[in-house]
């Protein structure tokens, strides 16, 4: 049943909600990383979720990467979100840059180990989108495939377009309008600077947090998930 939100089938509702993420730990670079990781019957792929800046109070539990996290499960993917390094219960100290790329590897290295045979999905908001880009383009270098890239209000001064990005799959962009945070204007200015396929999304009356705006997030993710 492509494209379609299983969450809305008879019964399926009551369903997911009996769904919860287990908590886990990932060997890290590091140390070991804090994680929550949820699988789903007949899972169709695999999503790793990145969360916003650290120094700025962002973790795992952030309701935007909480939000992405089931608008993802409920399409059918097993989804695993994990706290970088000196965030809650993961080891180290914050290095805002490549060290959050290295545990966000970890991860999807650990996530790929339990699913080998599935499409592997990639997610994160603000400084997590940074990460999550950045992290598909390592695996590129390595040779795994990211089917799918979503960069939610990406922190794309930390990007370097388009080294940074998987040379292949799928990348969106989604942009609040009147992002606080990231400037609006410097992701329009990035996404046209990137020479790649992708596709950008701007959201009308929205702020860098999604205020009001959760659901319309999922509505926008959930029919570019296959």
């Amino acid at each position: 049943m492509p494209n379609q939100d299983v969450s809305t089938l008879p019964g399926v509702t009551e369903f997911l909600l009996l769904i919860r993420e287990t908590p886990l730990f990932i060997d890290g670079l590091c140390g070991q990383l804090e994680a929550l990781y949820c699988e789903v019957p007949d899972a169709r792929g695999i999503a790793l979720i990145c969360h916003p800046n650290p120094v700025q109070g962002g973790t795992m539990l952030n309701k935007v990467v909480s939000t992405l996290q089931r608008s993802v499960r409920d399409m059918g993917y097993h989804t695993l979100r994990f706290n970088y390094r000196g965030v809650g219960a993961s080891a180290g100290s914050h290095d805002m840059g490549s060290g959050e790329v290295d545990d966000a590897e970890a991860a999807a290295h650990w996530l790929r180990e339990q699913h080998p045979q599935l499409p592997l999905t990639l997610l994160g908001f603000s400084f997590g989108g940074f990460v999550a880009g950045a992290l598909g383009g390592r695996l590129d270098d390595q040779g795994i495939e990211v089917t799918r890239l979503f960069m939610v209000a990406p922190a794309v001064h930390r990007l370097q377009a388009p080294e940074h990005l998987p040379a292949g799959g799928e990348v969106v962009l989604i942009q609040p309008e009147q992002d606080e945070v990231v400037e609006p204007s410097a992701v329009y200015a990035w996404s046209a600077a990137l020479v790649r396929p992708h596709e950008l999304l701007k959201v009308a009356e929205c702020g860098h947090f999604f205020h009001g705006k959760l659901p319309e997030l999922k509505d926008l993710v959930q029919p570019r998930i296959q």
